[in-house]
């Protein structure tokens, strides 16, 4: 008999979006008309539990009663039903179960249950029939067999997993005196990544260094060591012979390549080791200006992390140093075969580069490039997954991993072109800042030792940089699942917490982040000298090998360098914040990388070896040159300006992506200077994006902006002018948002086709290098870092050349301009950039027009301003009279062709009518904002009604803003509820003390530690430890003295371990029902007249206790109210309007009855829902305290506004005495200057009234 209980979990019918969404999908996506019924369940199988703890377990941690039915062992099917089941792969991380091992080991800390989750679909066909191929269909629409496979329906006997123990590594006896045909057979049968040029290279080392033959393991670690991805080995091949074809634009492009080489001879006079490569022409630029004084601010260290520069800021008007870093990384190839992963990691990758460099990530960029996702299902490739797939799977993960680990999202944008099929693009980028007194620079010295921190070891990503190195074919998608990694963002932002801290900063001599390559190469990079014993490593589970601990790429791991004597200090910080660290390596004074796996050494290799980065490559060029009769740049005549200009708005490159945008959370770090999209009503996209420097404590005005640039159309014509462009764009971009391009630092992102012996094909990265060299130096503006893919070709297609310029500048607050029009009667102008008879701009009158753009700004005579593109001046006015839904007159005397020409580099500006004449810029005037929300041009007229929606409908069934859920047109105000008594506290104190708990994937307790010590408040801020038995037992005792010394607890937001087990707050919900912590909150609230407040998550986390609506902690039962999915299926972030409804509680003493409040909303399970008895109930009682509403003030349940579509629009409810207070929107997420494109009162003033409740 089997010891494994089985549950299925299934949401209640009103509740069940997911299988509604994929009943729509089955429908209209695979045109499978015939199905009727679609149902989702989750299948938890459990084993080493006890009855006691599974039947809690199945009250609140599998299932809530409110919104799920639990069935245990089965489930009653209709007749003909189908039933599939899906699971991970083995050895993928499945955070839901880990989440429910974890919410179990609360409920009683000695358990070890095992438990494997899986999700079971049931589909029921009209007459009880589905064929088998309309089956077949729908499991490939649910089953991606890179990450996961069909589960088996049999309850199994067993969940332990016994793993063989590994063979020993294996040593190619021989190998050192094979002949070239037998090794050329042994490296055929390897399939690795380096060249066969590369393999000779080893065995002439072998031969003649070591004098025997190598391991499996150093043939593998060579493999990932000298891999493109690691080693940049196509970037850093001999370019040996350049010739230039014919065509219109030979003379600039050859002219930059003269001024290249003598610049190269210049610097590197006499070093004839140094020559001409890709890696050198993306960097020459950099060294030259930096030779000439003009990159004084760069951060000079050892150490590799991520683009650094020094910058001076005032915090409460001292003046001190920080260290601003920025990064791009792409994870092309893995979210190309497994989207969801490959796009959470991409996240997580590009994070984790400045924080190994000890920076907080506070904004991160997100650029992708992929097909039209409206194509039909039919039409995808086979080898391929539809492109709407792929679209909406990535941006949930990459949404998914940084709305976890509490990171802002400031720009999403995502590419359409027809050659991003060959292989998608998938770009994050993203700034960090520190104070630089708490990042120390070292070396590695023999005896210092490396920790790794953070995650476990797995077989996920085995093969990871070398994967993404490799040729790619149909069959290939099928082997390379072990390569893509699953992330998870709780143990990064773990890490990221200790790294923030001064006092752990400053113990690191110097750190590296575990990327590509695993263990062998993120330790082998710290020092040259070093033996690392594998059997150290913490492995998520048995049976690996040591060449799979060596190479594995798990995600969240860190090594870090620290002296012996600050070793134990260093662990018990690392404990404090609830993170796995080991020592596992040691420095040592010989120059040799040696790894040990069961006592035997499997890897001993010399450090001169493993750095000549494999054999020396060579290769020719041959570039192709571009004419100007297919050029982009021509002016077409206009025969119809409406039909254009509507048409212009549709284009899949111009039109809305704000359904995609709005899975991003765009305001959490309350530093967020714009919202993604601004004005009244949200509809005017930003260009760049702004924050404040993440500040822990005190006032600083300084801001970052990053840009970026790139036309995939431009550079398939011509990759010169598409890299000059890229870079023109992005520094425009940085301008017209009122920074100072004198400031700029780039960093690129190079994406292109595979390199083959072919000169042509090399012919694309090269001319756009020579294309960025020549604006960097036209500029005068460094690119201080970077990042190629080299791998984008599919059988015969190739992805468009790509060069993305990142922009990055340091501002103040007060510098900065929206792009949404502001008021009727200001005039627009056009500002030109001029360019040479090569369509190359003139980059000295460019930069005098930027620099005078800039004293406009500063002087008020420039109010709103939107940098063009390809699309023109059209586009760019619809897009900034959108936010505020204002008109725009186009003057009589413009001409038609010039509304819809490419014009990269122009600015459009709105200027008050008095101030134009003041102007310092060049401008012609082109027209003017009006009330009349309508477009007109000399006889022309379109509503802004009919181009908001025109510019809206083209993605809206790939990324919907809306869920088409019935009742949005219902009335459902209830007047204001005017209390005659308010609860006045009986315990007064000068200074209440605030409780913030933090949890596994709580990302709030920043921002709500700074709202409460603004309002005059103390805080405690305490980590819930659960690594062990101890660790829980120990944090519930830190957890009762901290609620014992508090007057008030704050649940923050965040996502409570990944909102997983299906379901939000479930580890607050679980840790406070403990006896002990629950007994602390009701003296608190009871004995001491205290305030308990829960914003997101933490609301949720009230509502699963009962805190809310009954005060006192009850949990739920069947009839309870809660919070649940969004109507929409997805995470929502905008800002909402709410208003007050209700001043009941002490929390809203300081707000206005009825007054209206723009905060930022940002969540997956928001929608409020409860039964019509509860509902009068909290409305006669006046603990409805906040609803949903438009700008105006209307309570209303159109998603628009009632984003989650929450009964009766209720965003926030009290406790029956008002002393709890639960609510969505994220009060705390305001400061001067963040959210500035947004209209409204963003200040509720919830801190300042519990504050003064106890005075």
């Amino acid at each position: 008999m089997s010891n494994v209980r089985r549950v299925y979990v299934e949401k209640k019918s009103d509740f069940a979006v997911q299988a509604k969404d994929l009943k729509h999908e089955i429908r209209s996506y695979l045109g499978i008309k015939d199905v009727e019924d679609v149902r989702v369940l989750i299948r938890y199988d459990v084993e080493n539990i006890s009855d006691e703890v599974f039947e809690k377990a199945c009250n609140g941690i599998f299932a809530e009663p409110p919104v799920d039915i639990l069935y245990r062992n089965e489930f009653e099917l209709a007749e003909g039903a189908r039933v599939f089941s899906v699971e991970f792969l083995p050895g993928q991380f499945d955070q839901r179960a880990d989440s429910a091992v974890q919410c179990i080991q609360f409920l009683k800390e000695d358990e070890q249950p095992i438990i494997k989750t899986a999700t079971t679909y049931v589909v029921t066909g009209k007459d009880g029939g589905i064929s088998e191929e309309e089956f077949a269909a729908i499991k490939a629409h649910c089953i991606n067999p890179v990450d996961s496979r069909e589960a088996v329906e049999e309850i199994p006997e067993t969940l332990v997993t016994n793993f063989d123990e590994p063979e020993d590594v294996i040593v190619f006896d021989g190998f050192k005196d094979m002949d070239e045909a037998d090794l050329k057979e042994l490296y055929r049968s390897l399939n690795l990544a380096m060249t066969f040029k590369d393999f000779l290279h080893i065995q002439k080392y072998f031969k003649g260094e070591e004098d025997r033959d190598p391991t499996m393991t150093e043939i593998r670690v060579l493999d990932t060591y000298w891999s493109d991805h690691c080693r940049h080995t196509t970037f850093s091949t001999e370019l040996t012979e350049v010739s230039f074809g014919d065509g219109d634009y030979r003379e600039p492009m050859e002219e930059t390549y003269r001024r290249y080489l003598a610049d190269h001879s210049e610097i590197f006079k006499g070093r004839e080791d140094k020559f001409v490569c890709l890696m050198d022409l993306a960097l020459m630029a950099m060294r030259k200006l930096k030779r000439e004084g003009k990159l004084e601010d760069q951060e000079e260290s050892d150490e590799i992390n991520a683009c650094s520069i020094v910058v001076p800021i005032k915090v409460d008007g001292v003046e001190e140093e920080w260290l601003v870093n920025f990064k791009n990384e792409t994870h092309n190839h893995p979210t190309e075969i497994e989207p969801f992963g490959g796009a959470a990691t991409c996240l997580g990758g590009a994070i984790r580069d400045p924080l190994s460099g000890r920076t907080y990530v506070y904004q991160a960029m997100r650029v992708t490039g992929a097909a039209d996702p409206t194509m039909s299902v039919k039409d995808t490739m086979k080898g391929k997954l539809p492109q709407k797939k792929l679209v909406r799977e990535a941006a949930h993960g990459y949404s998914s991993y940084g709305n976890q680990i509490g990171l802002a999202t400031g720009a999403v944008k995502e590419i359409y072109h027809p050659n991003y099929v060959a292989k998608r693009m998938e770009i994050g980028a993203v700034l960090g800042a520190a104070p630089r007194r708490a990042v120390i620079r070292e070396t590695s010295d023999p005896g210092d030792i490396i920790i790794l921190l953070g995650g476990r070891t797995g077989r996920d990503g085995c093969g990871g940089a070398t994967g993404s190195s490799k040729v790619h074919t149909e069959e290939s998608i099928e082997v390379c699942g072990a390569e893509v990694q699953k992330g998870n963002p709780p143990t990064e932002r773990k890490i990221q917490r200790l790294f923030r801290r001064e006092e752990v900063s400053k113990l690191i001599k110097k750190c590296n982040d575990f990327g590509a390559g695993g263990v062998s190469v993120a330790i082998g990079e710290l020092a040259d000298g070093l033996k690392v014993d594998l059997d150290r490593v913490p492995k998520k589970y048995a049976g690996l090998d040591g060449t799979e601990i060596a190479i594995s790429e798990s995600q969240e791991r860190m090594a870090v360098v620290v002296d012996p004597k600050d070793v134990a200090e260093f662990m018990s910080y690392a404990k404090e914040e609830n993170l796995e660290a080991i020592e596992v390596a040691e420095v040592t004074e010989s120059p040799r990388l040696v790894l040990s796996w069961r006592g035997k050494e499997i890897v001993n290799l010399s450090r001169a070896f493993l750095d000549t980065n494999g054999a020396h490559q060579e290769t020719k060029v041959a570039v192709d040159i571009p004419n100007r009769k297919d050029s982009i740049f021509g002016r077409e005549d206009v025969k119809d300006v409406k039909g254009k200009w509507m048409e212009t708005l549709g284009d899949l490159n111009v039109c809305s992506q704000k359904g995609l945008v709005e899975m991003f959370d765009g305001s959490i770090g309350a530093a967020s200077v714009f919202m993604p999209h601004g004005g009244k009503y949200q509809l005017t996209e930003t260009q760049a994006m702004v924050a404040k420097l993440p500040v822990l404590t005190g006032d600083c005005d300084t801001v970052t902006m990053m840009s970026y640039g790139f036309d995939p159309y431009l550079s398939t014509w011509s990759p010169y002018h598409g890299a000059i462009y890229a870079v023109t764009e992005s520094v425009a971009k940085i301008v017209a948002a009122g920074g100072d391009y004198s400031k700029i630092r780039f960093t690129f992102q190079e994406y292109f086709r595979r390199m083959t012996e072919d000169p042509h094909r090399w012919s694309q990265p090269f001319a756009a290098l020579l294309g960025a060299y020549n604006a960097q130096l036209g500029f005068g503006l460094p690119s201080i870092g970077g990042k190629d893919s080299m791998s984008g070709t599919f059988e015969d297609i190739d992805v468009p050349p790509t060069l993305v310029s990142f922009a990055v500048d340091v501002a103040v607050e007060k510098d900065i301009i929206t792009p949404e029009l502001k008021a009727a009667g200001n005039r627009l102008v056009w500002l030109r950039i001029p360019t040479d008879e090569y369509d190359v701009p003139k980059y000295d009158q460019v930069m005098e027009l930027y620099g005078k753009f800039r004293e406009d700004v500063q002087a008020g005579r420039i109010v709103s301003a939107y940098a063009l593109d390809r699309h023109g001046i059209a586009a760019a006015v619809s897009k900034m009279a959108f936010g505020n839904r204002m008109g725009v007159k186009i003057e009589h005397d413009v001409d038609a062709r010039d509304l819809f020409a490419p014009a990269f580099g122009d600015i459009v500006a709105e200027v008050p009518a008095d101030k134009v004449s003041e102007l310092a810029i060049t401008y012609t005037v082109i027209g003017e904002v009006t009330e009349d929300a309508a477009f007109t041009y000399r006889d022309m007229e379109i509503t802004e009604a009919d181009a908001e929606a025109a510019w809206k409908a083209p993605l809206e069934k790939v990324f919907p803003t809306n869920s088409g859920a019935e009742g949005q047109e219902e009335v459902v105000g209830k007047g204001l509820y005017n209390a005659s008594d308010i609860h006045i506290c009986s315990h007064k104190i000068a200074q209440p003390t605030v409780f913030i708990p933090v949890f596994p994937g709580t990302n709030c307790e920043f921002d709500s530690k700074k709202a409460f010590e603004r309002a005059g408040a103390k805080t405690i801020v305490k980590v819930f430890k659960n690594m062990s038995a101890e660790d829980i037992l120990d944090s519930v005792d830190v957890f009762e003295k901290a609620i014992a010394q508090s007057q008030i607890i704050m649940f923050p937001g965040g996502f409570s371990a990944g909102d997983e087990p299906d379901g939000s707050a479930k580890f607050f919900a679980t840790a406070f029902q403990n006896a002990k912590m629950k007994e602390a909150v009701e003296k608190l609230l009871n004995e001491r007249d205290g305030l308990v407040l829960g914003v997101c998550n933490g609301f949720q986390a009230l509502v699963k206790l009962g805190l809310v609506p009954n005060g006192e902690i009850t949990g739920q039962n069947e009839g309870a109210p809660t919070l649940t999915y969004n109507t929409i299926g997805r995470h929502i972030s905008k800002m909402v309007y709410t208003k007050v409804v209700s001043n009941k509680s002490p929390w809203l003493q300081e707000a206005e009855l009825g007054g209206v409040y723009t905060n930022p909303a940002s969540h997956g399970e928001g929608r409020f829902v409860a039964s019509s008895e509860w509902l009068d109930k909290l409305f006669a009682n006046g603990q409805v305290a906040t609803q949903y509403c438009d700008p105006e003030g209307n309570i209303t349940m159109d998603e628009e506004w009632n984003v989650n579509g929450s009964y009766c629009a209720i965003e926030g409810i009290t406790s029956p005495d008002g002393r709890v207070f639960g609510k969505m929107a994220h009060s705390e997420r305001r400061a001067r200057s963040v959210a500035m494109n947004i209209y409204g009162e963003q200040d509720l003033k919830i801190f300042e009234s519990g504050v003064k409740y106890f005075k």
